[in-house]
């Protein structure tokens, strides 16, 4: 590892030690300086040197960690874990060494540490006199955690030490800017938790000490009353099984183990004889160091105004500026606090402390799902064509499909998930009753009776939305009339017999069919008065029979179809697939298409345009091929892509392929029907699957993801390793159009499945929101073969934003019980400046630099001279929001934010950094007409008159945007009222102007683009 560090001399100045400065991450660093070890607990370890190969790289770029397996040489952590304030303050009074961060770029190694009596911050060596080398805590103004300072944003410094590492004490009255990083995130947040103590602390009248001590009090007291009430006797000991109990009751999160494991160390360390009990003291601070979270509780102390617990203000403010929600009340905050604080003062008096606080992230409230996505919430009513639809592929079989056992439960299961399209594969039984089975194998054979019953006891138990049954019909004509019979007299009301109106111009909606059951299969065409008739065999046994008898493409088997069954199918009539052309010519809208697996890919390889547009009028049905005669999975994205609605994928194979089918149809209440992008609905717009970029009239989206911590991950599935260790690390791939389509994963956490602690941030851009899933997967680096131990696939647009909990999912869908991962999830739009930091940049753009939309020209002057007139709006409107845009960025930077901040957050710092100026000095949030202002009072640093001018700068644009939108959204309705009247005769006008063949095509996507 020491290979990894440059040895190249850094500028320095008359007084400097070259070994205490370098620049740009370069230094002398001497092998045995640098440590491989690095810890998977937050601990309160020995003051050390950095571990300087972490924090710098030859190069200056940070890298990420490449996906392989990596080798970790990290020991078990032994010390005490961080769990309370005093636990901070005591790791701060010990010293760390940090590295200080000039304006200029440079870079010192120095010895920070807090004074024993909690007053100073001292640094070492230093070419100042000691006096001077110091910080008054009384004078420190605030600390933010990240990159928030022109330092620290400075292009030299930005891509070479991670935005957890970093951050700034904010000190004296001028605003003076101390600037960090730390050797970890643990370490940061370490010294931002206990400064944010102490200025807490120091807003009181009471000394720091006394203080800090009084923030545990409401807590302490609860645990207490807890040992009390367990010890009646008053022996002042209670039984180790008895505080297994107690914990356990107290926090259901806690394994048994691990609290058994404690309890064995306390007493080992301990060594006086009394074995199995505890006092009360040792009860309070095992309770405290196992329930404890340290990433929760640097949280909490971020949002607590001036003690160990979250008042009403607080969590208000905790509740709209990070988890975005709105309109938020103090009878809301109370009733959170009333339902998750244990102890009882705290809910007489609006506390919510750090159990209640850990307790409400860990609910259903902040899970990352949506609520609203758990209902039906989209539009209902429009043609059944404009919707994914979940669709199972031999869904009889519970195995592969070659001796599998088939099953009811298969078609039971499969409802129960919301599926919406069944597949029978029926064939002659014996006794005159038809069979369900995967024909010409050895998979068992089921009753199309017993099917049906099923289907009728359970086919809207999860989804009140239309149910298609797909008739693979292999039977004679007697089974055949059977089975009609049996469909109409089991299913009753529910077999829809609605008649199809020749002329109708678009399919109806699932809001129409719902509570119906439809028959998909083949139709007799014309009067058949003998009862029967033939048909052409070609779906997926038709394709199957054709590749194994090696049948020419055209040559089609036709079989018998009895005018029972035929007249049960009316919406969902299969036909053939020829040619894109073909369909948009002869195809009717009730008639749809199968494809295999290969020829939807080689379609969707081919003309992707022209699969999309096919899509917007009928509906293609896709399953996977008969090769796969394990029952395996295609990726059903790569169809979605194409807006074909039935991709059918075998419900009973687990795996990646069903972790994406089964998180994507959780959307709209997990209905089965999930509506399509708008630009794969409408009929004038165009949209190709294989594009890489920006998508117009969508805009991209950043979504920023960190992973903070995982809890009580299992060892992977058939693990032999003895004991519940694992080496976890975690893996987010973006899935959806192939610009979107990204992966990355963190460090792996060594021998720490438990608590283990991440900080690592991520960033991925979606070009295509509405495609897009977002997949976390915990894996095991250490075990050999499937490092599987849980995951959970979400839709972007079901994303929660801010602190949430996910809860990991096995192999096979159900909850790993308590086994969570937490992480903060934000989404900012690209445009403004989203990546500007990291690229040491200036957020603000000029109008020059600006990416305005512009016009094909598609070779029929008439048609080009109506759409230049839509040229300069599209720039007024390019810059009225690119306006406002840039400034929002700018009063997040002049606050000292990052990019993923939002408004609330940067006007509560404001008014945190005016009430701290030592002046008599307010901030009031004033309304001057319909606009907001912000009038300070008092006389205030520079900086903070700097940040009032830039929110005054954003509502100027604000006002702009709402004074003059309108008129621009007026003359872009114009410009598409006048090209729309050349959509009917596009076709015409082009030939008239002598265009041919693929220039006529390439003016047809223009025309749709624009």
């Amino acid at each position: 590892m020491a290979d990894d560090v440059q040895q190249e001399p850094a500028c320095v100045t008359e007084n400097e030690k070259p070994e205490d400065v370098f620049v740009n991450g370069d230094s002398g660093a001497k092998p045995e300086d640098l440590d491989i070890e690095s810890t998977n607990e937050l601990t309160v370890p020995k003051p050390s040197l950095p571990r300087r190969s972490s924090l710098m790289n030859k190069d200056g770029h940070s890298k990420r960690t490449p996906r392989k397996k990596t080798v970790s040489f990290s020991s078990m952590p032994t010390e005490r874990k961080i769990a309370t304030a005093q636990d901070c303050l005591a790791y701060m009074q010990n010293g760390s060494e940090l590295i200080k961060v000039r304006s200029n770029s440079r870079q010192y190694h120095r010895f920070f540490s807090l004074s024993n009596d909690m007053t100073e911050i001292r640094w070492q060596p230093t070419n100042k006199k000691p006096h001077k080398a110091k910080i008054g805590v009384a004078s420190v103004k605030e600390v933010r955690q990240g990159k928030t300072t022109d330092a620290l944003r400075n292009k030299e410094i930005a891509g070479i030490y991670p935005d957890e590492c970093a951050f700034s004490i904010i000190f004296g009255e001028e605003f003076e800017s101390m600037d960090l990083i730390a050797n970890t995130a643990d370490e940061a947040n370490i010294w931002v938790t206990g400064l944010t103590c102490l200025i807490n602390a120091n807003s009181k009248s009471s000394t720091a000490p006394n203080a800090i001590e009084e923030m545990q009090r409401m807590r302490d007291s609860w645990l207490l009353d807890i040992f009390t009430n367990a010890d009646p006797e008053n022996s002042g000991l209670i039984a180790d099984s008895e505080v297994v109990k107690l914990f356990k009751r107290i926090n259901d999160t806690i394994t048994t183990s691990v609290i058994s494991q404690k309890i064995k160390e306390l007493q080992i360390k301990r060594g006086d004889g009394l074995r199995n009990r505890l006092n009360s003291d040792e009860f309070v601070a095992l309770f405290k160091e196992i329930s404890t979270r340290p990433e929760i509780y640097f949280l909490l102390v971020r949002y607590a105004s001036n003690a160990d617990h979250l008042c009403t203000d607080d969590l208000l403010l905790f509740l709209e500026a990070e988890q975005g929600m709105q309109r938020v009340t103090k009878e809301r905050c109370m009733e959170i606090i009333s339902r998750f604080e244990p102890t009882k003062e705290g809910r007489e008096k609006g506390h919510l402390g750090i159990d209640g606080f850990t307790a409400y992230l860990l609910s259903e409230e902040c899970d990352i799902f949506d609520e609203e996505h758990k209902e039906v919430c989209q539009d209902m009513t429009q043609s059944f064509t404009h919707y994914f639809i979940s669709t199972s592929h031999n869904t009889y079989l519970l195995e592969d499909q070659l001796k599998g056992p088939s099953s009811v439960d298969g078609y039971i299961s499969a409802l129960k998930k919301g599926c919406r399209c069944l597949e029978l594969d029926c064939w002659d039984g014996p006794n005159d009753e038809p069979i369900i089975y995967h024909g010409h194998t050895l998979t068992s054979k089921i009753s199309f009776q017993a099917v049906i019953e099923a289907i009728n006891e359970h086919a809207f138990s999860k989804s009140e939305y239309p149910l298609v049954l797909c008739i693979e019909n292999h039977c004679s004509m007697k089974q055949q009339q059977i089975m009609a019979q049996q469909l109409k007299t089991i299913l009753g009301d529910k077999l829809d017999m609605t008649t199809v109106v020749e002329n109708m111009t678009e399919f109806p909606s699932p809001e129409f069919f719902k509570g119906k059951i439809m028959i998909k299969g083949k139709k007799l065409t014309g009067k058949q008065e003998s009862g029967e008739g033939y048909v052409t065999d070609e779906d997926e046994g038709a394709e199957t029979e054709k590749k194994k008898n090696n049948k020419r493409e055209g040559s089609m088997k036709k079989h018998k179809l009895a005018k029972e069954l035929s007249e049960l199918v009316n919406f969902f009539v299969s036909k053939r697939f020829e040619s894109f052309q073909i369909s948009v010519q002869q195809q009717n809208l009730w008639e749809m298409c199968s494809y295999s697996e290969s020829q939807a890919l080689k379609l969707a390889m081919s003309c992707p345009e022209e699969f999309v547009n096919h899509n917007k009028r009928f509906l293609s049905r896709v399953y996977p091929n008969g090769m796969r005669v394990d029952s395996s999975n295609y990726n059903p994205q790569d169809l979605w892509n194409c807006g074909c609605q039935m991709v059918a994928l075998n419900f009973q194979t687990a795996g990646l392929m069903m972790d994406l089918y089964n998180g994507w149809f959780r959307k709209n209440g997990g209905c089965g029907f999930v509506l399509k992008p708008s630009i794969m609905r409408e009929e004038i717009a165009y949209f190709s699957a294989s594009t890489r970029e920006v998508i117009p009239g969508v805009s991209p989206q950043i979504l920023h993801i960190k992973i903070i911590s995982g809890q009580n991950f299992p060892k992977p599935k058939g693990s032999a390793a003895k004991g519940d260790v694992t080496d976890p690390y975690i893996n987010i791939e973006v899935f959806g159009i192939p610009a979107d389509c990204a992966e990355e994963r963190t460090r792996t956490i060594a021998h720490n499945g438990y608590n283990p602690i991440f900080d690592e941030s991520f960033e991925f851009q979606i070009n295509l929101p509405e495609l897009a899933l977002i997949r976390f997967a915990v894996l095991d680096d250490e075990y050999i073969g499937d490092e599987f131990i849980g995951q959970y696939t979400i839709p972007f647009e079901c994303m929660q934003t801010g602190y949430r909990h996910i809860r990991l999912l096995s192999n096979t869908g159900s909850i790993i019980l308590n086994c969570t991962l937490f992480v903060h999830i934000a989404i900012t739009n690209k445009r403004g400046g989203g990546k500007a930091y990291k690229r040491g940049m200036s957020v603000k753009k000029t109008k020059r630099s600006r990416d305005y939309t512009s016009m094909k020209n598609i070779g029929v002057k008439a048609i080009d001279e109506t759409f230049k007139a839509a040229v300069q709006p599209l720039r007024d409107g390019t810059d009225l929001r690119d306006d406002v845009q840039i400034s929002l960025a700018a009063f997040k930077e002049t606050c000292g934010l990052a990019p993923i901040a939002n408004i609330k957050q940067c006007i509560r710092l404001l008014a945190t950094r005016i009430a701290n100026t030592g002046e008599q000095s307010s901030l009031t949030y004033v309304m001057k007409g319909e606009y907001p202002c912000l009038e300070a009072q008092g006389n205030l640093p520079d900086i903070l008159r700097k940040a009032l001018m830039s929110f005054e700068d954003l509502i100027s644009d604000c006002k702009n945007v709402i004074q003059n939108a309108d008129t621009v959204y007026e003359k872009l309705l114009q410009c598409q009222k006048a090209g729309l009247e050349w959509h009917e005769d596009l076709e015409t006008v082009c030939q008239q102007a002598g265009l041919r063949t693929k220039k006529l095509t390439k003016v047809s996507d223009s025309n749709s683009a624009t």
